[in-house]
């Protein structure tokens, strides 16, 4: 028997643009290519609004950034006229998740809410939050099953109602492509090894100790570099930094690039040392599906993605030290380098694709409007 078409509102109150932004909007894609209904509220000024404007998706701009009455009575005049054309809410970060549960209260007819956890910050074990993520709430996806385990041990919340899915990975857009090509594409020095990193610059990132690592062996490297493709808060501390090492001409800032899987195959090693607040980072995943050598460390859900010494490296975090270990064996064997770059294009496409997650999420949305 067919499942019926699902009608699916999401929530975004961030105004900043990462990783989470790009699941939700692909995300939102598609469903809407499977032909399902879907619409996003989101703050007027938040970077996920114009860009979902682009992608033509259905777009109601409210003023939800920020926990206030002016939230709760845009949201739930809102909802009073239009939650009856929708059979589930998606709330992606802490305060619209609050003002949903809040206004969702008031209606005589509640609409079942999936909460998605995207990063694996600590959640607080007030009674308020339980009531939110256990009451309020009717299932809770992460995006890493180490992020689900954490919710269950720290927070006591109950396995049953959640599910570890990760971002899945469009391999139409991210495969194995020529590094040569891309690099005389993008108008890359042919000759030199390239360290790369995708992420929003941020300060857990490790872009500084990636900085670090390189300087302290450039010596072994002559003719290596780093191109940091994103931007963020956290730019002109980089600045700085690279300063300090005297690396300013040996460190490219590309800022955002609409094209990320040719920057990712003209990269010869892709690095994301983060330290904190990750599920399963996106461009660590899609830097595997183009098949490179990758370098993390095992905080969130990365060795999930990651294993070590099979489809790339995982050093511990915030140490410079183990960073150049790693970076330095990779520059050095290039055999080593293609091995963990196959085994990583054949682990990603068997358990990260989009349309897993796809499946995964729409089997969620079934499940919590049917037991509602």
């Amino acid at each position: 028997m067919a499942k019926k078409t699902l009608r699916i509102l999401h929530t975004e109150s961030s105004c900043g643009w990462g990783g989470q932004e790009i699941r939700i909007l692909n995300e939102m894609a598609g469903f809407a290519r499977r032909g399902h209904k879907v619409a996003l509220i989101c703050p007027p000024e938040a970077e996920i609004y114009p860009a979902a404007l682009a992608r033509k998706i259905t777009t109601h701009a409210l003023p939800i950034a920020r926990k206030n009455a002016n939230a709760l009575m845009s949201l739930g005049s809102w909802l009073k006229q239009h939650a009856e054309g929708f059979d589930v809410i998606n709330t992606h970060s802490s305060t619209d998740s609050w003002l949903v549960a809040l206004t969702n209260q008031w209606r005589r007819k509640r609409l079942p809410v999936v909460r998605t956890r995207h990063v694996s910050t600590k959640v607080n074990l007030s009674w308020p939050t339980r009531w939110l993520y256990q009451t309020a709430t009717d299932y809770i996806v992460t995006t890493g099953e180490a992020v689900r385990q954490q919710l269950h041990k720290a927070n006591g919340f109950d396995l049953a109602r959640m599910r570890s899915i990760p971002t899945g990975v469009d391999f139409t857009i991210f495969y194995p492509k020529s590094n040569a090509e891309m690099k005389a594409k993008l108008d890359l020095p042919a000759h030199q090894f390239l360290f790369g990193i995708v992420a929003t610059i941020r300060s857990w990132k490790g872009h500084t100790y990636l900085f670090d690592a390189f300087h302290s062996l450039q010596a072994k490297w002559p003719d290596a570099r780093i191109v940091v493709v994103g931007d963020g808060p956290y730019k002109d501390r980089l600045e700085t930094h690279l300063q300090h090492w005297h690396l300013t001409d040996k460190v490219d800032f590309v800022g955002r690039q609409e094209n990320v899987a040719d920057w990712l195959n003209a990269f010869d090693v892709f690095c994301l040392p983060s330290y904190g607040e990750e599920g399963v980072p996106q461009a660590l995943m899609q830097a595997m599906a183009c098949g490179k050598a990758v370098i993390s460390t095992p905080v969130g859900a990365i060795s999930e993605a990651v294993k070590d010494q099979q489809t790339g490296l995982l050093v511990e975090p915030k140490n410079a030290k183990q960073l150049a270990q790693a970076m330095l064996r990779l520059y050095q064997e290039t055999a080593l380098r293609q091995q963990f770059g196959e085994a990583a294009v054949q682990h990603i496409q068997e358990n990260f694709s989009d349309a897993q997650m796809l499946d995964r999420m729409e089997s969620v949305f079934h499940q919590v409007q049917v037991s509602h």
